[in-house]
């Protein structure tokens, strides 16, 4: 595999539309100790950089948030090279200056999923990252950067409370989710983001905002019908533009991959376990996440 491998994670409505976008495209199935992978890894190019893709939810959309294979998903792509992690999702907007179909680049999260695996070390041993800044800095800068040279509106930051589901929030949550300081909610960030930096990727995500949940009461005048197509329209917009902002990203940004970022250094004290408690075969079994 080539050095400097791009990983993209597809949400909701950008899978298709991306991968129209790869040249070169072949696709591989990879094995992990965590089992199989949301689908096969899509390997092509965008513009100067080789990028290695997943549709997070696999093929016609079956998976639902909370049967996402994220351990198995994240150990893939470290396994193929990548440092480098940018994954899209949509979500509902819980501010009023967030509006449905602009784009957001996540700077913090508040977790409430609960029957995730969230660590990759489980049973081995105990590793505590630093999560106070749980997205890379550097990469979002120079997101922020490509949407202000191309015009698209995105908001530079914003946390996002990601739910377990499948069940859409209740309206007491939601207003409960505006007073913890949200401004978004969705349900797929987490795990991921936490076993990106237990692999010592840089990780950034463009959140697509589809909808405004439920704390903002729907127009009276306007049937369920109309409302989701509503939302649907709203999602292929955000959906358009962020493919514009990554291609954006990719063919025109230098130092996508950056090995002396604090990213590429989280384990370096997160380990508490003593050396010789943890067995060869185990070291073996996840070798790749320390390279």
């Amino acid at each position: 595999m080539a050095a400097n491998v791009i990983g993209i994670i597809g949400g909701t409505g950008l899978g298709d539309a991306l991968v129209q976008k790869l040249t070169d495209v072949r696709t591989e199935e990879v094995g992990t100790p965590f089992g199989r992978t949301s689908a096969p890894v899509m390997l092509g190019r965008i513009g100067r950089n080789t990028v290695a893709f997943i549709n997070r939810h696999g093929p016609g959309h079956k998976l639902s948030p909370g049967d996402v294979p994220y351990a198995a998903n994240i150990f893939a792509f470290k396994k193929l090279g990548v440092h480098t992690l940018i994954a899209s999702g949509a979500v509902g907007s819980l501010r009023e200056d967030i509006a449905p179909k602009d784009l957001v680049l996540v700077d913090q999260f508040i977790d409430k999923t609960f029957r995730r695996q969230s660590s990759f070390f489980d049973g081995v041993a105990a590793v505590h990252c630093e999560m106070a800044q749980p997205v890379c800095g550097r990469l979002r800068k120079m997101f922020a950067q490509a949407a202000e040279r191309i015009d698209i509106k995105t908001h530079i930051a914003g946390t996002y409370v990601c739910m377990e589901g499948p069940q859409f929030s209740s309206r007491a949550e939601s207003l409960m989710h505006r007073a913890w300081g949200g401004d978004l909610i969705g349900m797929t960030a987490m795990p991921e983001a936490k076993l990106a930096r237990e692999a010592q990727m840089c990780y950034c995500l463009v959140a697509l905002a589809s909808d405004y949940d439920c704390w903002r009461p729907h127009e009276a005048d306007k049937d369920k019908q109309t409302l989701l197509k509503e939302i649907i329209g709203n999602l292929a917009e955000a959906t358009t533009n962020a493919v514009r902002l990554i291609e954006a990203v990719l063919e025109e940004s230098d130092g996508l991959c950056a090995e002396d970022c604090h990213c590429r250094k989280s384990l370096e004290l997160a380990m508490w376990t003593a050396d010789n408690r943890i067995t060869a075969e185990e070291r073996k079994r996840l070798r790749v996440l320390f390279e």
